[in-house]
């Protein structure tokens, strides 16, 4: 009797094995939906999403400080934006730029180049109002300087290209020299109080960026009384006109 049961068995098996699959509503016949059902592609998290601030083609997404749209003197020149400031200019008159959007936590990189003799930066939490003459009024500024040539190199290490102005020196120097391409990273990171600035590859300075430490940061540079001083988490990337030929290319943002 065993053989029977057995041939029964076998064969229930063999129905089941070669039995179709259900359907189930509208199926796609192509072999591959299946298993992009079961792994769809995860989203790209937005954290690491880089957002082009300038592209080399056009000043879209910047405006003068307290101004309208970018016109002369900034030019568009094989791929950056170069300021050349008149010899003489109207009183009053700035050439700074800002960006159209504001930030608190990020990764900005960019490069920059300083003509010889020349002096410029770029800053962070800028706000916009026109009660504030200049971007430096509430925003820090890291300092775009030819180290060799210009005299505020001699006014304190503070005041040297890539340093955390009047603030922070940097703690080496790696600066290219003036008509070469420096390349340069600052992160600004409130959830996890950190601050640095990164020139040509070499991190050079380090800082809080609020609290006690930050504060007496402040209290012991000439920004000391100024009353709006990094007094904002949230606001605009700047960049300096300080009378000096500069250019700046390949700006880009990554929001932390």
């Amino acid at each position: 009797m065993r053989k029977p049961l057995l041939f029964v068995a076998l064969a229930i098996a063999f129905a089941c094995k070669d039995k179709p699959k259900e359907n189930k509503g509208d199926v796609d016949s192509d072999p591959m939906s299946g298993m992009e059902a079961e792994a769809p592609e995860t989203p790209k998290s937005s954290a690491d999403e880089w957002t082009t601030l300038f592209d080399g083609t056009s000043f879209d997404g910047w405006h003068m400080y307290n101004g309208g749209e970018v016109t002369e003197p900034w030019k568009l020149e094989d791929g950056a934006m170069v300021l050349y400031p008149p010899e003489e200019r109207p009183e009053g008159a700035n050439y700074n730029l800002v960006t159209d959007e504001e930030f608190t936590d990020f990764v900005l990189t960019m490069d920059w180049k300083i003509a010889e003799g020349g002096n410029s930066g770029f800053f962070w939490a800028v706000k916009e109002d026109e009660k504030y003459g200049q971007p430096y009024i509430t925003g820090p500024e890291i300092q775009v300087l030819d180290d060799e040539r210009h005299p505020d190199a001699k006014n304190g290490e503070d005041r040297l290209a890539g340093s955390l102005y009047d603030i922070i020196p940097p703690s080496e120097n790696v600066v290219k020299p003036a008509g070469e391409w420096n390349s340069v990273e600052l992160m600004i990171n409130h959830k996890t109080n950190e601050g640095h600035v990164v020139l040509n590859g070499t991190k050079i300075v380090e800082f809080p960026v609020q609290g006690p430490e930050w504060e007496a940061l402040v209290a012991n540079s000439k920004f000391a009384d100024w009353e709006d001083f990094a007094a904002f988490k949230t606001g605009k990337i700047g960049l300096q006109d300080h009378g000096n030929v500069v250019a700046f290319r390949n700006i880009k943002i990554k929001e932390l």
